[in-house]
């Protein structure tokens, strides 16, 4: 009882803090996020090791992260205008400290590097970029409708009528059924939530079109829901960090959103405009 009375708080101010941060917008989101993609950078750059001996912090992680405070200051000057050139900028000199320090790193640990700059950094960006859309204060939320709303229905779901294992050597707990539960669950919301805001979009339709966002979304978080259980299984360690208490860390708590976020920021720029 004690454990889950720590995960039901931890949950609540977590669910509290992406609550305002979202809501409030701006700079706000914009140092909430990159605080965020700071921390999941670390985690994963923990679990992965990129630096000789295990080390925490060396010249090539330091690299990703500068990087990353670049990415996310130029973001909130331009949006994503100079997103591209940053990210080319941050792979080009991680490169130039491989090559400017070799034999020290071997190409595999700058693959490591660049993997968590890209995985932890960039891919929850696009909560930011997914905000500063035009009408984004309403589609922002179609990230959390489909990562979370999804896996909420997927577990229902699987609980009650699980019978086949959808990946059992990575997630045994995962039903196929209840995979579809939660795309169904997703799709429900969001064309609820459509019937509801549809009137502040500019476009036509809005129930179906973002059934059709939603259901896409929760397929999506379902891989990076996957995604990261592999990572964990090939390092063989249960949570990626501490920092939640019964959450274990930001990248478990973050591992469907980072998925999400991006693909929900491409469909809303194609289905919303």
């Amino acid at each position: 009882m004690s454990m889950f009375r720590t995960r039901l708080i931890s949950g609540i101010i977590l669910i509290a803090v992406a609550l305002a941060a979202i809501l409030a917008g701006g700079p706000v989101l914009l140092v909430v996020l990159l605080l965020t993609s700071l921390i999941g950078m670390f985690e994963c750059m923990r679990v992965m090791k990129p630096e000789p001996g295990g080390a925490g912090i060396g010249l090539l992680s330091l690299a990703a992260y500068a990087g990353m405070i670049a990415y996310y200051v130029l973001m909130g000057i331009a949006g994503d205008k100079y997103a591209l050139a940053v990210i080319f900028l941050t792979l080009l000199v991680c490169l130039a400290v491989y090559v400017f320090t070799w034999p020290r790193y071997q190409s595999s640990q700058v693959a490591k590097c660049i993997f968590s700059f890209l995985y932890a950094g960039v891919m929850l960006s696009f909560i930011y970029l997914t905000r500063i859309m035009p009408d984004g204060k309403f589609t922002v939320w179609l990230i959390f409708i489909c990562s979370w709303g999804s896996d909420t229905f997927a577990y229902c779901v699987g609980m009650l009528f699980g019978k086949h294992k959808m990946s059992p050597k990575l997630s045994p707990k995962k039903s196929v059924e209840g995979a579809v539960g939660g795309v169904l669950g997703a799709a429900l919301l969001g064309a609820l939530y459509g019937l509801f805001f549809g009137n502040v979009f500019s476009v036509q339709g809005m129930p179906l079109r973002l059934a059709l966002i939603c259901a896409a979304g929760a397929l999506i978080s379902m891989v990076g829901d996957l995604a990261a259980s592999a990572i964990k299984r090939d390092h063989n360690i249960k949570d990626y960090g501490w920092l939640i208490p019964g959450h274990g860390g930001i990248l478990d708590r973050f591992d469907s959103v980072l998925f999400t976020a991006p693909l929900i920021w491409i469909l809303a720029s194609l289905l919303i405009g």
